[in-house]
């Protein structure tokens, strides 16, 4: 299960646009960071919100985004500020270097 994600991997937010219930912020979407931590695996929140059963269960990861990469020069403030989001692993695509 999940695509091989690991604490330390520097991810991108698909920015896909869908219609049905997600837990994805949109402020986040497109927008790269850092795996800080992997919670775990849990019943997908997409699927339960239609009824579903929540299987495959969908690791659960928490990303760490600097605040001027969210918000551009809109931010004003520190610039090591950061915002921690959990994310679940199928909105996450590995950043390829090279």
């Amino acid at each position: 299960m999940g695509l091989g994600i690991a604490e330390g991997d520097r991810v991108t937010v698909r920015a896909d646009e869908v219609a049905h219930h997600h837990r994805t912020p949109w402020f986040v979407k497109g927008k790269s960071g850092i795996v800080r931590r992997v919670h775990g695996a849990f019943p997908n929140p997409e699927s339960r919100a239609h009824g579903g059963t929540g299987m495959p269960e969908r690791r659960l990861c928490q990303v760490e985004f600097r605040q001027s990469d969210l918000w551009g020069r809109e931010y004003c403030g520190r610039p090591d500020d950061v915002l921690l989001a959990d994310i679940f692993e199928q909105w996450l695509e590995p950043v390829r270097r090279g």
